[in-house]
């Protein structure tokens, strides 16, 4: 345990850094770094559909999938929604030339939850760092979007992790997750809270106290589920495990599961109550 979290904290200082620089320029190396993402999760996720026994259409959700990430970028709703409709509908072509139409039904939803999954949550990321774009705000401004879904997931986990070890007792789903408690999730939620309040501070006095906690709560809150959404696929394909791409933390999945869901969550907070 210790070695592993050696490298938790080694992979953690290289990344951060380096995240935090690219997503300061923004534009296309921030693009190209979460595309990077998109197709790592995606492949990762549709390894893990393999393990079970299913044969989604890997290679085209993996593309799909990095499209919404480009469609993202892009300044127009109306062609976002458009990329995401129509590849809805070439995406359900291949599986009529398949000889065999048995498991149909599961080979096309797979697919098409693999793009959501990783490719359209992923994305928000993008979206997040493009706000000022849309609001014709300065673009320096996207950097502290970006980074409020990992200050709200990466604290709360990193607390979480250490206060469940030490006194948890009270096992949240000991069914999908044995090591995730209760407290350690109640410390997380107000360590992720902790978090922003230091983000509003420093770097986002856009939010008031009121967003600040209704964000950490909320925010925090769907970073657990998303931990565990990822957690009961793994488990229901009987992987500990998606990758070791990551040393320490396992697969890019491991590492970005529970910010797939903050990320959501914090842009559109941001969208219809603050900016």
């Amino acid at each position: 345990m210790k070695s592993n979290l050696f490298y938790r904290v080694i992979t953690s200082c290289l990344f951060i850094p380096a995240f935090v620089y690219i997503a300061r320029e923004g534009n296309i190396p921030f693009l190209v770094l979460i595309e990077l993402g998109i197709f790592l999760s995606s492949y990762e996720f549709y390894t893990i559909l393999e393990a079970k026994g299913l044969h989604p259409h890997k290679s085209l959700g993996i593309l799909a999938s990095l499209i919404l990430g480009l469609t993202a970028y892009s300044a127009s709703y109306i062609f976002t929604l458009f990329t995401i409709t129509l590849l809805f509908i070439v995406l359900s072509i291949p599986e009529l030339t398949r000889i065999n139409p048995d498991r149909a039904i599961f080979h096309i939803s797979t697919t098409y939850f693999g793009i959501i999954y990783t490719g359209w949550l992923f994305s928000h990321l993008i979206l997040l760092r493009e706000i000022p774009i849309h609001i014709a705000g300065d673009y320096g401004v996207g950097l502290s979007y970006a980074m409020l879904p990992f200050a709200i997931a990466w604290t709360g986990d990193i607390v979480a992790f250490f206060v469940g070890s030490r006194f948890g007792r009270h096992k949240m789903l000991k069914r999908v997750s044995p090591a995730k408690s209760w407290e350690g999730a109640i410390c997380g939620g107000l360590a992720a809270t902790g978090a922003l309040f230091t983000m509003r501070a420093l770097y986002a006095p856009y939010l008031s106290v009121a967003d600040t906690i209704i964000l950490g709560v909320l925010g925090y809150t769907v970073a657990v589920v998303g931990d565990l959404v990822e957690s009961l696929l793994k488990r229901d394909a009987n992987l500990k495990d998606v990758s070791t791409s990551i040393p320490g933390h396992g697969g890019v999945l491991d590492r970005f599961d529970s910010l797939l869901f903050t990320a959501p969550m914090v842009y559109y907070y941001l969208r219809f109550f603050v900016v």
